[in-house]
């Protein structure tokens, strides 16, 4: 067992970005035991491969030549998977980020709100981790810091440092900058939050221009081809005495569905979620 502890921290000192990623993600796995496991399950995939191929390869390759097959197939197999499994932080980032994008120009409102009321920083921040939606959670896990004898400059610099939105560590550095400097945070706030409006148009304008290609490529691939392309296919089919089979039928109608969801997929992706 030492030996993969030791062959994890080296991993880990080699590619830091791992402890950095799970800390993003508020993954609690500690990262030596995080590469551990990875390295498990891709060990277990890369037996499992390695042995479905044995055995579709076992009749028509000899010995001599699948030996050195086998050899490569576990040995890309296990790197491919556990490289895999070491990057699977940042999809809970990703998902953080559109979470947090989605209501940081309200959450900061409401904090430019309290604080201009002359609510004191540490109870707005407070407040807000007892409001509703998704950004109360992420100023709850501030007030968790706090709450664990954490100074407040420094719970802010962390959730800065370690938050998935770049939007929502523009409000957070100016909260740390108020703290350092001792300057008027409601005039910063609110041109930092103008800031992020105007972006989030910009977003929406470009995502209409992008919608505007996509549609135009689904018009062409999900009905003007396949409706030409199966008239064309019938007209040359009765000139040719050919007869269409179901099976093409029902593969032109697979192909069809699976443009249909790679377009719903593709609009979905390019949407931004913004809410102004």
């Amino acid at each position: 067992m030492v030996p993969i502890i030791d062959f994890a921290n080296i991993i880990i000192r080699i590619a830091p970005s791992v402890k950095t990623n799970l800390r993003i993600a508020h993954n609690r796995t500690p990262p030596t035991k995080f590469v551990q496991k990875s390295m498990k399950l891709a060990l277990y995939t890369s037996v499992t491969v390695s042995a479905v191929i044995f055995f579709l390869l076992a009749r028509t390759v000899s010995i001599v030549k699948l030996i050195p097959i086998m050899l490569l197939v576990a040995a890309t197999s296990y790197a491919l998977m556990f490289i895999f499994i070491l990057q699977s932080p940042k999809a809970e980032i990703r998902k953080r980020q559109r979470e947090i994008d989605r209501e940081v120009l309200f959450a900061g409102r409401y904090l430019l709100i309290k604080l201009e009321s002359g609510t004191p920083l540490v109870n707005t921040i407070e407040d807000a981790s007892k409001g509703f939606g998704i950004s109360a959670k992420y100023f709850k896990e501030i007030i968790d810091d706090i709450d664990t004898g954490m100074p407040l400059e420094k719970a802010l610099e962390d959730a800065r440092s370690f938050n998935a939105s770049k939007k929502f560590k523009r409000i957070l550095w100016q909260l740390v900058t108020v703290l350092k400097t001792g300057s008027e945070v409601t005039d910063v706030l609110r041109a930092t939050l103008r800031s992020i409006a105007t972006e989030q148009i910009l977003e929406i304008k470009r995502y209409s221009k992008k919608l505007n290609s996509l549609m135009l490529f689904y018009m062409v691939l999900g009905s003007v081809v396949p409706s030409l392309g199966l008239t064309m296919l019938i007209i040359m089919s009765g000139f040719l005495n050919l007869q269409l089979e179901n099976t093409l039928l029902f593969s032109l109608l697979f192909l069809l569905t699976v443009i249909q969801l790679a377009f719903l997929i593709m609009v979905r992706a390019a949407r931004p979620l913004v809410d102004i």
